[in-house]
C-alpha cells in the first residue's frame, strides 16, 4: 500500500470539499454563505478520512467515487456540532476557532442550516457515481446511524439526563449511540464502497464503536482540561452533564481511555496491511498525543 495515495487522496477530498458549495436560490441576505461556513471553517475530517482509508486501501481505483459519500458524513457530522452548539443544546460561543452560527448570525438560521445539512449529505449520497444496490446500503446506514438508531437518540439521552448522575452502563450506552456509531458507519461505508465481504464490514464496524469510544473519552478530557483557545471550541461545558471524567474521575477517564487504545492497536495488528497503513497514518498523531 502506497500510504503516499492516500494521503494524496485526502488532500484532494479537502480541495474537492472547499469548491463543493451548493448555489441556492432565493433572497435571504446570508443564507447561502452560512450554509457553507462551517465546512470551510475546518475541523479535522476525521470521518471522511476514516471512509476513504478502507476504499484507499482495498479499492483505490474507487476513491474519488467515495468523494460524495465521503462529504455527505461530514455535513452530517456539521450539521451535528451547529445543533449541538444551539442554546437549548450547549450554549457554545465558538466551534472551529470560529463564532457558532447562532452567534454570528440568528438562532433560526443555524437551526435550518443544520436542517439543511443533514439532508443535503442524503442528496449526495444519491448522485454519489457508484452502484444503486451501493448507495441504498450507504443511505440505510447513515440514516439509521446518525439518525434515531444512533446519533440522535445518543444525543437525546445526554441532553435529558443532565444534572443527574447516571451508573457508568449507562453512559457507555449514550456514547455508543451519540458518538460511536457514526465513526463506526464511516469504516463501514468505506468497506461497502470497496465491496468486501460482510463479515470485513462488520470488523470494522465493530472496530470503529472502540474508536468512537475512545474519541468520546478525549473530548470530555479536552472539555476538563484546556481552555477555549486550545480546543478551537466552548470547553467546561460538561460540568452538568454525565461524562467520563465527571463519573470517573481525570485519571480514571485517561486510564479507560489507554485500555481502549491498546485494544485498538491490537486489533491493528490483524488488519491487512494496507488498512493498517492508512489507518496508522490516520490515527497515529492523536495515540502519539494520548489523552492528557
Amino acid at each position: 500500500m502506497d500510504i503516499n495515495f492516500y494521503q494524496k487522496t485526502c488532500l484532494e477530498f479537502e480541495e474537492f470539499l472547499m469548491q463543493s458549495c451548493p448555489k441556492i436560490e432565493g433572497f435571504h441576505p446570508y443564507f447561502e454563505r452560512a450554509f457553507w461556513e462551517m465546512m470551510l471553517n475546518g475541523g479535522k475530517r476525521f470521518r471522511p478520512k476514516l471512509l476513504l482509508s478502507i476504499v484507499c486501501a482495498y479499492n483505490p481505483s474507487l476513491s474519488k467515487n467515495a468523494f460524495l459519500p465521503a462529504l455527505a458524513l461530514e455535513c452530517l457530522h456539521t450539521y451535528s456540532l451547529i445543533h449541538d452548539d444551539l442554546p437549548a443544546m450547549d450554549n457554545a460561543n465558538l466551534r472551529r476557532g470560529h463564532p457558532t452560527l447562532h452567534k454570528l448570525y440568528d438562532e433560526a438560521g443555524a437551526i435550518l442550516v443544520g436542517d439543511g445539512l443533514n439532508t443535503y449529505a442524503f442528496y449526495l449520497l444519491s448522485q454519489a457515481r457508484l452502484d444503486n444496490g451501493v448507495k441504498i446500503r450507504l443511505i440505510s446506514e447513515l440514516s439509521n446511524n446518525g439518525g434515531i438508531g444512533g446519533m440522535v437518540i445518543g444525543q437525546a439521552m445526554d441532553c435529558y439526563f443532565e444534572n443527574q448522575t447516571l451508573e457508568i452502563s449507562k453512559l457507555k450506552i449514550i456514547h455508543h449511540n451519540k458518538t460511536a456509531k457514526l465513526i463506526a458507519t464511516s469504516l463501514k461505508m468505506g468497506a461497502i464502497i470497496a465491496n468486501l465481504a460482510q463479515n470485513t464490514i462488520e470488523m470494522f464496524y465493530e472496530f470503529g464503536i472502540d474508536l468512537g469510544l475512545y474519541f468520546q473519552i478525549r473530548d470530555d478530557v479536552i472539555d476538563a482540561t484546556q481552555s477555549e483557545i486550545q480546543a478551537g471550541k466552548t470547553t467546561q461545558n460538561d460540568k452538568e452533564k454525565n461524562s467520563y471524567v465527571n463519573l470517573l474521575g481525570l485519571e480514571g477517564a485517561r486510564k479507560h481511555a489507554k485500555d481502549l487504545q491498546e485494544n485498538i492497536l491490537k486489533k491493528l495488528e490483524n488488519m491487512t496491511e494496507g488498512a493498517r497503513v492508512c489507518l496508522n497514518d490516520l490515527l497515529g498523531e492523536y495515540f502519539k498525543e494520548g489523552v492528557r
